[in-house]
């Protein structure tokens, strides 16, 4: 099946062509206030309730747009407007759930691999989705990183020898002009060091205008450049995200997509299989399928990993390789990434002379043995050795 994606429809907003394809008009009438909300969607007593959120409320036009006129149970209407569940007690409440504070050897600085590193460029987003894992700095009114905290910044990576990678994060690092972009991809990419950059960005999705030709080919300068984007509904691939994605594959960009399973948004196989089908044809490899982390008022979006097991499961033998996205859980309190897959094995032995047999059942019931030769049998490559010293260099 060939995919055709719908043009958004400026007039709900009253908008001329020309202003709505501008990032900065998106950005400069960015809905704030339950006022402004109220423009364009008849709220429910909940939503108006959840104004009084400590959280920040912000979207685009383009991304609302989205959302008018499809009713109150809305999946992207969901992602946008806060309700009062944000007010109440959760299970699990934490205001930085992947310990980030702990984490944070220099300012705007999260390291928590070996190889790799988060410099948070910035505190804004053009839409403030209500499941955010970081609102202990996001929405903050810190906005770019000061040249004092700049500078310390590229010291550590400096010092850090077994960084390889920087992930520019935020807030998103794409609501910075093209300038100070290119200021700080240039600066990471001087260090001998860091091999590649990765760019983790909701604007594809949400301001998909962004992604002018003036800023890939700022930014194509200093691959390899890594685009980490996060759509989450197959609704969201629009004509114009579409373009996006497009304009960075085209430049070069390796394109992923990590989306977050969401209770009454996404949490069905017919959903994720869909999304990942129609980001596939745009080039963008479907990478993870994240379980929501526990950040504060976010109990109402969150999915039981057995959901989301179950969902894997469903997709599992269904899905080509490229378009299954890895389902993983972010450990709370920074304990890092954990692989989550269906469990196949149905037994093991092991006999007298080393020798062990695994029994199997696939995803469609068709069941077998695997038997591994004995460890005496094993051999090492006799080459690993000159791979050592830049292997050693990633173990704290």
């Amino acid at each position: 099946m060939k995919f055709k994606f719908s043009a958004t429809n400026p007039s709900l907003f009253h908008a001329n062509p020309e202003d709505w394809q501008s990032w900065q008009w998106q950005m400069r009438s960015s809905l704030k206030t339950q006022k402004d909300f109220a423009k364009y969607i008849h709220l429910t007593p909940e939503e108006e309730l959840g104004f009084a959120t400590d959280f920040s409320v912000r979207c685009t036009p383009y991304y609302l747009s989205l959302a008018i006129d499809k009713g109150e149970q809305d999946p992207i209407r969901k992602i946008i407007l806060p309700t009062s569940h944000e007010t109440l007690p959760g299970l699990q409440e934490m205001l930085d759930p992947l310990g980030e504070k702990k984490n944070n050897p220099a300012p705007r600085v999260i390291h928590r691999y070996p190889d790799r590193a988060l410099l948070l460029v910035t505190d804004t987003c053009s839409v403030y989705c209500r499941y955010c894992t970081r609102k202990h700095f996001t929405a903050t009114d810190q906005a770019f990183i000061k040249s004092s905290q700049y500078d310390q910044a590229l010291s550590y990576f400096k010092s850090q020898k077994s960084i390889r990678e920087v992930i520019l994060s935020g807030g998103d690092p794409l609501t910075l002009g093209d300038e100070q972009l290119e200021r700080v991809l240039s600066d990471l990419t001087s260090i001998d060091h860091i091999e590649l950059i990765r760019i983790g960005t909701r604007m594809p999705v949400v301001c998909p205008m962004r992604i002018t030709d003036e800023l890939v080919l700022k930014l194509k300068k200093y691959h390899p450049v890594f685009i980490m984007t996060h759509f989450n509904h197959p609704r969201e691939v629009t004509l114009e995200s579409s373009q996006a994605l497009l304009k960075f594959v085209d430049h070069g960009f390796p394109v992923f997509n990590q989306m977050v399973l969401l209770s009454g948004v996404n949490n069905h196989p017919a959903i994720v299989q869909a999304l990942s089908r129609r980001l596939l044809s745009l080039r963008t490899k479907p990478y993870y399928m994240f379980q929501c982390d526990p950040s504060f008022g976010s109990d109402h979006l969150r999915t039981s990993v057995a959901d989301s097991l179950e969902i894997q499961r469903e997709l599992w033998g269904r899905l080509s390789g490229l378009a299954m996205p890895n389902l993983s859980l972010d450990i709370p309190s920074g304990g890092g990434k954990a692989g989550l897959t269906p469990n196949f094995e149905t037994s093991r032995v092991v006999s007298a002379d080393g020798v062990e047999t695994r029994k199997f059942t696939g995803w469609d019931g068709v069941s077998s043995e695997y038997v591994s030769p004995p460890s005496s049998q094993i051999a090492k490559p006799i080459d690993a050795e000159v791979y050592f010293e830049e292997w050693d260099q990633l173990k704290f």
